[in-house]
C-alpha cells in the first residue's frame, strides 16, 4: 500500500455548521474506495456540540485535507490528487479548501504542507456567504474570506455540483453564477440541477434515483480527471444502496 499513488477524497457532513453525523457520505466513500480511491469521512466542530461559529468548521476542514496529505506517502495516496466533497455545510467546508486561501487552524498557520484541495464534489453546498447568501449572519465575522463564491481564481481546482432546483437555501441562479466564475477563470466546472428536487435531495433516504445519479456522475467527472478509469461499478453501488440504512443529515 505504501508504494501506491492512489486519488484520495475527503468527506464532510451537512448540518448548518450546527450539528449532523460524520456517516453522511459513508456509502459514496465506500464506493469511491471500491474503485481504487482512498476515502475518508471527517468529522469537525460544530455550534451544538462544541459551541463553535463557521471558522472552526473551516479550520478543521482544512486541518483534515492537511493531515491527508502529510500522511499520502504511508497511506498510498498521491499527495496532488485529493478531492474533497460535502453537502449542504459540509460542502461549504469542502469549498474553502479548495478556493479559500487561510482560515487555518492557528496551530498550523505557516506548515509547509498544503490544505488546498485538487477537486471538488459538491453536493448543495452553501457556497455564497454574502448579504444574499446562506448564514451571512453566522459567517459575517469572517466574511469576505470565508465564502467560496467571492474568492474565486485561476488556481481553483476542477468542480462538479449537484443542486435541486427547488432547493430553499441555494438558488439555481447562485449555482449558475458559481459555474460561469469557475470557467471565466479557467477553471472545470460542471454544475447539475434537479428538476422540482428539494435540499438534501441526494442522500439515499430521500430518493434512491437521485442517490445513483449523483453518484455516478462524480465517478464520470473522476474518470475525466484521469483520477479513476473504466466503467462506473453500478453493481456495487446498487448493493451498497441495498444496504443498512444510516441516518442522514443535509
Amino acid at each position: 500500500m505504501k508504494n501506491d499513488k492512489r486519488p484520495a477524497v475527503v468527506f464532510f457532513f451537512g448540518g448548518g455548521w450546527n450539528g449532523g453525523t460524520v456517516t453522511q457520505f459513508e456509502q459514496h466513500s465506500k464506493y469511491l474506495a471500491s474503485r481504487g480511491m482512498v476515502a475518508f469521512v471527517a468529522d469537525y466542530r460544530v455550534k451544538s456540540r462544541q459551541k463553535t461559529g463557521p471558522d472552526a468548521c473551516v479550520a478543521d476542514g482544512k486541518s483534515a485535507v492537511r493531515w491527508v496529505r502529510k500522511n499520502a506517502e504511508r497511506l498510498g495516496i498521491d499527495a496532488s490528487r485529493i478531492a474533497a466533497g460535502g453537502g449542504s455545510a459540509g460542502g461549504h467546508v469542502a469549498a474553502t479548501t479548495g478556493i479559500c486561501d487561510g482560515l487555518d487552524d492557528a496551530a498550523e498557520q505557516g506548515s509547509k504542507i498544503s490544505s488546498k484541495s485538487d477537486a471538488l464534489l459538491l453536493f448543495n453546498p452553501v457556497y455564497d456567504n454574502g448579504p444574499k447568501g446562506y448564514g451571512h449572519d453566522r459567517a459575517k465575522p469572517w466574511f469576505p474570506a470565508i465564502s467560496p463564491a467571492h474568492n474565486i481564481t485561476k488556481d481553483d481546482p476542477p468542480t462538479i455540483v449537484f443542486l435541486g432546483s427547488k432547493d430553499s437555501l441555494v438558488p439555481v441562479s447562485t449555482a449558475k453564477k458559481f459555474d460561469e466564475d469557475l470557467k471565466a477563470a479557467g477553471v472545470k466546472s460542471e454544475v447539475w440541477f434537479y428538476e422540482g428536487q428539494p435540499h438534501g435531495f441526494f442522500n439515499e433516504s430521500k430518493s434512491k434515483e437521485s442517490f445513483l445519479d449523483t453518484v455516478l456522475k462524480t465517478d464520470a467527472f473522476l474518470v475525466s480527471l484521469g483520477w479513476l478509469s473504466g466503467d462506473a461499478d453500478e453493481a456495487k453501488l446498487t448493493s451498497l444502496l441495498n444496504g443498512p440504512r444510516k441516518r442522514k443529515t443535509r
